[in-house]
C-alpha cells in the first residue's frame, strides 16, 4: 500500500481548513485515511499550522510521500528537517489555558479583576 501525506478538506463554503493525514494514495481526497497528523488553517493571519511532527517524521521514514503542499507546511513545522537529518522532534503539546488568542486573555483577565 503507498502512503501520502496530504491535505483533506473541511470547512464551509468558501471557508476551507484543512486536515494533513497520512492516506493510502488509491483513496480520494476526502475520503479514507490512516491516521490525522495535523491540521493547515489557510484564511487565519498568519495562517495556523499545528503538526504532530513524531508523527509526521514516522510516516516519513516509512516511506509515506508528501505531496508539494503538505511537503512545504512540513517545512515550516520543522518536521522536514528532523526527517533529513534524522533527529528526532520533540512531541506536540497538548493546548493549555495560556495558549488562548490575545483578546480572549484579556476578557478573562478583565472578568476575574471585577
Amino acid at each position: 500500500m503507498a502512503v501520502k501525506l496530504r491535505l483533506m478538506r473541511m470547512g464551509k463554503k468558501k471557508q476551507p481548513t484543512y486536515r494533513l493525514v497520512a492516506a493510502d494514495s488509491r483513496s480520494p481526497r476526502n475520503g479514507r485515511f490512516i491516521e490525522i497528523i495535523g491540521t493547515y488553517q489557510p484564511r487565519r493571519e498568519p495562517s495556523g499550522v499545528r503538526i504532530d511532527n513524531v508523527r509526521a517524521v514516522h510516516w516519513l521514514r516509512h516511506g509515506a510521500q508528501p505531496t508539494d503542499r503538505v511537503q512545504k507546511l512540513l517545512e515550516v513545522s520543522g518536521a522536514w528537517t528532523h526527517f533529513k537529518d534524522g533527529t528526532e522532534p520533540e512531541p506536540l503539546q497538548a493546548p493549555g489555558p495560556d495558549d488562548r488568542p490575545v483578546a480572549e486573555a484579556a476578557d478573562v483577565a478583565a472578568a476575574e479583576a471585577s
